[in-house]
């Protein structure tokens, strides 16, 4: 497995046996809408292109046909994938799930909202700019990163140097699709990471990629759905066509930790015998291994640390 491509091979697998087709598909200004077992969103890729030549050979393809694209660096061809994928994975909530109740006015700010008590004094970034985000930006320390960005924006290059020391990240499911989500979770390593929006998958193995809390989305009104879709709607679903939901992840994040904890010290432990032997027959120069061994103390603190901080936000 090539390091970077797990995330896409669990996609692929959890959708390459399926015998479910395409039962209607919709490419709008915002939202990419596919239906087959349930129904699949992804944000629409900026790329336009009179000259595509799958319009009208969509419908009726099988969902392992067109998951398969979610490799394709194509950014609308990839989207689709993701729609497509969403459609046959998002059919029950997981478990722990919390339908969030929106504010009329932010509706699509639903999640941030949901979260605000956390994140008091806290360093947060959140990946993307969310239209009227600017009033929760103005009353807590929110740094927003947007590949476009406004006059109170970081550029997308500012990830490197912001997500290392974040406390909590909120990054869109988006980022699946458009292949940052390797790099934007492995830079997210030290934080509280919620992964949100309409395109995000249903799917708790996330949490072995580091993520703490799923905040998708699940429809309400189906045909008002498609209907504000296929008339260029963006934020207008969070109206009355889908509710966000919120699903913690918690207790597998917190069991992988546990597991990876007990992993290091048990190697650890092997070094450290090994080192005593080593010192024990040999009086000449330093242990061989003792910077792999300064290395697995570091992680171990480290997490440890992830560890104290995951227990931490859900006792909060």
């Amino acid at each position: 497995m090539t390091k970077g491509l797990e995330i896409y091979d669990l996609l692929l697998d959890v959708t390459g046996d399926n015998k479910a087709v395409v039962e209607d598909f919709l490419v709008g200004l915002t939202w990419t809408y596919c239906r087959s077992e349930a129904t699949g969103l992804c944000m629409t890729s900026e790329l336009r292109d009179r000259s595509f030549d799958w319009p009208g050979s969509i419908k009726d393809q099988s969902i392992g046909k067109l998951a398969s694209l979610i490799t394709d660096w194509h950014a609308m061809k990839s989207s689709m994938a993701m729609a497509a994928i969403n459609s046959v994975v998002n059919t029950n909530l997981p478990d722990n799930s919390n339908i969030l109740s929106p504010e009329s006015n932010s509706a699509n700010l639903a999640v941030l909202n949901h979260f605000l008590p956390h994140i008091i004094n806290k360093q947060s970034v959140v990946i993307g700019r969310y239209p009227g985000l600017e009033a929760l930006q103005k009353e807590h320390s929110l740094q927003v990163v947007e590949i476009n960005p406004g006059p109170n924006d970081l550029p997308a290059q500012a990830v490197e140097y912001v997500l290392p020391n974040a406390e909590w990240v909120f990054l869109t499911g988006t980022s699946i699709a458009n292949k940052t989500f390797p790099r934007l979770m492995e830079l997210s390593k030290n934080a509280t990471v919620v992964l949100m929006g309409p395109s995000v998958p249903w799917l708790e193995e996330l949490s072995e990629f580091g993520v703490d809390f799923l905040a998708g989305v699940t429809v309400q009104d189906e045909q008002r759905l498609r209907q504000v879709i296929a008339e260029g709607g963006g934020v207008n679903i969070f109206n009355d066509s889908v509710r966000y939901f919120v699903a913690d992840l918690g207790q597998k994040t917190l069991t992988h930790t546990k597991e990876k904890i007990a992993a290091v010290v048990k190697k650890r432990d092997l070094l450290k015998e090994e080192m005593s032997v080593w010192y024990k027959d040999t009086n000449n120069g330093s242990f061989p291994k003792a910077t792999e061994l300064i290395a697995l103390d570091e992680e171990l603190s480290f997490l440890d640390s992830k560890y104290k901080q995951m227990w931490d936000v859900r006792n909060l």
